[in-house]
């Protein structure tokens, strides 16, 4: 072990995992990213409301709130180069009911205390001029003006693009069942053969105390899996809202949000309930439709609105509310535990906060990349120019959402190809649309024929 192949392996694949890539690699660490699945997000990751937040909510004085912060701000200074969206929307914090009125205030001055000093009250008129469809039986909201939406999906490959086109290397199907430290550095188990890295970092999510039992011998937390059902309805009905509505929260959960999404469609989620399995978030009927009678209530032109998908993901909630973040300078080891619905705002500045704790510690000799690569994604949101408005464009594959066969193409090639179903959807939008790939699902499996295990299906003409 006293040349170790990796100065550092990151453990998962998901928007943590993606963003500590991209992070030590800009800094001239050689980085491998281990992920036990065939593609990236394939876990917590792939399923969100993908809301850009400021922190206004967040505890005050918290890593989170400083994770959150520093995420926005370096997603807003790079997202151009890395042609990643952004939906300004803003968002409101709808009281409903007497009590909830009542907490508006102390919401604006957690938001005044946590910096986010644009948020304003508003009584239940002004909200219905600001959203003209909004339910008459609100009384008050909050208006949080930075809230923003963007791609939930583009933004960590982008993130691990960046890496890769810079050094980082990336092993799939590579689930870590155990290591052991040894003199210099860390030899992991993998699925797909042992790695060894000076320095070990634990993203792996929903699995983040079973790879530190695996490998640590203990844990400072469990996961308790927090299941979050959604509903998407049809594109027509995100002409009747323009900002992110929000509950008052309580003090186990954000609550259900109504909002918009940059794919064109509206979206109510999510739910939050307790289960033991990690790998099978299921949809359930009732639920469902207790989600879309939540979002008629509020907006009540959504009454008979089809439902164009459904979905459900898991959150790696823990027994804590905040982030479990374990220093272990010592054992060479950091592990980056119970990120949970911030996830997606927090990454970058996780990814910072971790490397300031590897580099305070003293980590491999650091030598920045002075002009690093920087490939920029293709744009699937639907307030910007896609593929298939080019003039003469005449591919499209799957029509519901107006891919083109040429980003599918695209999608399967490059350092970073899809791995699989889930990754080429995630990539391209393709089979997401109202039929849910009914039309288009034969002809995404001619084209991916050879590449995914198992294949999309077999036996399809070609």
């Amino acid at each position: 072990m006293s040349e170790p192949s990796f100065d550092v392996a990151v453990i998962g694949g998901g928007v943590v995992g993606c963003a500590m890539a991209r992070r030590f690699t800009l800094a001239g660490v050689r980085v491998v990213l281990l992920e036990k699945a065939a593609d990236i997000l394939a876990g917590a990751s792939k399923a969100n409301s993908a809301i850009l937040h400021t922190a206004f909510d967040a505890p005050v004085g918290s890593l989170e709130r400083q994770c959150m912060q520093a995420g926005y701000a370096e997603y807003m200074e790079i997202r151009g180069r890395m042609n990643l969206p952004l939906l300004e929307t803003g968002a409101i914090v709808a009281a409903w009911r007497e009590e909830e009125v009542a907490r508006l205030p102390d919401i604006r001055q957690q938001a005044l205390d946590n910096g986010v000093d644009d948020v304003e009250i508003l009584d239940g008129a002004a909200l219905r001029r600001r959203e003209p469809h909004l339910s008459d039986k609100v009384l008050a909201g909050l208006l949080v003006p930075r809230e923003h939406l963007i791609d939930p999906w583009s933004a960590p490959l982008a993130y691990l693009k960046q890496a890769v086109s810079n050094g980082a290397q990336v092993r799939f199907k590579a689930q870590v069942t155990g290591g052991r430290q040894e003199e210099g550095g860390w030899r992991l188990q993998t699925d797909s053969g042992p790695i060894q890295a000076r320095t070990v970092i634990n993203c792996a999510g929903l699995y983040g105390d079973a790879v530190d039992l695996a490998c640590l011998g203990d844990c400072d937390f469990a996961i308790h899996p927090r299941k979050g059902q959604f509903v998407v309805f049809d594109k027509a009905a995100a002409a009747y809202l323009s900002s992110i509505l929000l509950p008052v929260p309580t003090a186990r959960t954000k609550g259900v949000v109504l909002t918009r999404t940059v794919f064109g469609n509206l979206l109510v989620g999510p739910t939050a309930e307790e289960q033991d399995d990690r790998e099978h978030a299921t949809v359930e009927k009732e639920t469902l439709q207790q989600l879309i009678d939540k979002a008629v209530e509020m907006l009540p032109v959504l009454a008979g609105m089809p439902v164009t998908a459904i979905y459900a993901g898991l959150r790696p909630a823990t027994q804590f509310k905040e982030y479990r973040i374990r220093n272990l300078s010592e054992r060479s080891w950091i592990t980056v535990g119970g990120i949970r619905s911030t996830g997606l705002t927090a990454a970058l500045g996780i990814a910072q906060h971790v490397f300031g704790l590897y580099r305070d510690w003293g980590g491999a000799a650091l030598a920045p990349i002075a002009e690093p690569a920087c490939e920029a994604v293709p744009n699937l949101a639907e307030h910007l120019p896609r593929a298939w408005m080019d003039p003469g464009r005449s591919d499209i594959v799957c029509h519901c959402e107006r891919v083109t066969r040429s980003e599918i193409e695209e999608a399967l090639r490059g350092a970073l190809p899809a791995g699989d179903i889930g990754g080429l959807k995630r990539r391209t939008r393709a089979c997401m649309g109202r039929c849910q790939g009914f039309n288009c699902s034969a002809a995404v499996a001619v084209m991916t024929e050879g590449r995914f295990d198992p294949p999309l299906t077999r036996g399809v003409a070609k």
